[in-house]
């Protein structure tokens, strides 16, 4: 059976959805209960529910606003459950925020910007382009300055973010990023490892990243 995906309003999510959610949860590393869940709803405009036969499999929380003028794709806390459709929830997750990025920016480049704690999330990012930070690559004046824009829509102190690394430093709770680990971690570029390599797992240190959604490969979610 297909993965089955729905974007809502995040002002429709019952009780029961925030518990199903929660219990996703606890069985990952996030831990994510519904008290925080529930704040995140508050927070952000859309969530993404992915369901295999009835059950709830991967949720995101985003929005799609301008930032400066610049069409974006913010995704907040999300979660994706291990099993061995993880790939294909994640798929599915994705193409249904750049099917909305079209339809809200049509012919318009779309930036997408979210947190991770480890390098799997970068399989969220495989379709983007010009993604920072990445390996091999010095980031622009104008990139670092993306960094803080990101870091200040999630609500991150300054003094927890450091533009240069693009690391934020943790609160000694896991860290409200898009929560996903690999199947095939080996398919994933091994340079994108160093940006994590000074994290401080146990104190839920993050690092904030984005890439581009351009126009012309948009078009195919339309």
């Amino acid at each position: 059976m297909a993965i089955e995906v729905e974007t809502k309003d995040c002002t429709s999510l019952g009780d029961a959805e925030l518990a199903e959610m929660a219990d996703l949860c606890a069985d990952g590393p996030s831990r994510f209960e519904v008290g925080l869940l529930s704040k995140a709803a508050e927070s952000w405009v859309l969530v993404t529910l992915a369901r295999d036969a009835g059950r709830l499999k991967g949720f995101c929380f985003s929005t799609l606003e301008r930032i400066g003028g610049t069409p974006s794709v913010i995704i907040g806390l999300a979660s994706v459950k291990r099993t061995s459709k993880r790939e294909t929830v994640l798929r599915g997750i994705i193409t249904d925020q750049l099917r909305r990025a079209v339809l809200a920016f049509p012919d318009e480049d779309v930036l997408v910007g979210t947190r991770f704690a480890t390098v799997s999330g970068y399989e969220a990012f495989r379709h983007l382009k010009d993604i920072v930070p990445r390996p091999d690559y010095s980031a622009t004046g104008e990139e670092r300055a993306w960094g803080r824009r990101l870091a200040k829509r999630f609500g991150i102190d300054a003094g927890s973010y450091d533009e240069r690394t693009f690391v934020v430093t943790g609160d000694d709770s896991f860290p409200q990023v898009f929560d996903h680990e690999s199947l095939k971690p080996e398919k994933i570029d091994p340079g994108f490892e160093q940006f994590f390599a000074s994290l401080d797992g146990p104190r839920g240190d993050a690092l904030v990243a984005f890439g581009w959604a351009m126009a012309d490969d948009l078009v195919k979610y339309s």
